[in-house]
């Protein structure tokens, strides 16, 4: 695999630093170096959220990311910020409950009931970053469905790992439904 640069994007309190950190454990489990950083606005919730995760078979120079393999965006100003200028060649994850405006692209845009799945699923939106996660997972095609398992497992809060590793699979089918429409 060569290098592979993602983008957690969205607002303070979804969980996306938790995913992108689930992201980088299972890559590591892989045996793959990686980076992951993360940066929030000054609210402590509902203010902009990035995390960015870089993983490569050889050694990582630079640790942040600067051409995004796969952007995901769970918010419209996310989107905004990282989806409307990212390369065509690069994947665009959006969460469609919470990014209903987006600029057609022709090819590697997904459009994904992220949160929904979760509400409907769960009666909430508390592990609808799992459910991202495992679409992210699917969709990039970098690791294995059992790595990111892993990770969810050791990562998951107290109390949360039978309902996050559901979650987990919910969001690996969504990807990989949008990949087979692809």
């Amino acid at each position: 695999m060569a290098k592979q640069q993602f983008i957690f994007s969205g607002t303070g309190g979804q969980g996306l630093i938790l995913a992108a950190i689930m992201l980088a454990d299972a890559a590591v489990l892989a045996g793959q170096n990686v980076v992951q950083s993360q940066s929030y606005g000054p609210e402590a919730r509902g203010g902009a959220s990035k995390a960015e995760v870089i993983i490569s078979d050889e050694a990582i120079n630079y640790p942040k990311v600067q051409r995004p393999d796969l952007v995901l965006s769970i918010s419209q100003e996310a989107y905004k910020k990282y989806g409307l200028t990212l390369d065509e060649k690069a994947k665009l994850i959006v969460d469609d409950t919470y990014v209903p405006e987006t600029k057609p692209r022709s090819r590697n845009f997904y459009s994904l009931p992220l949160t929904k799945v979760t509400r409907t699923e769960f009666g909430s939106e508390q592990s609808a970053n799992v459910v991202a996660l495992g679409a992210v997972a699917a969709i990039s095609r970098q690791l294995s469905l059992e790595h990111v398992r892993e990770a969810v497992r050791q990562r998951a809060p107290k109390g949360t790992t039978d309902r996050n590793l559901k979650a987990l699979e919910l969001g690996w089918q969504l990807g990989v439904g949008a990949l087979n429409q692809a």
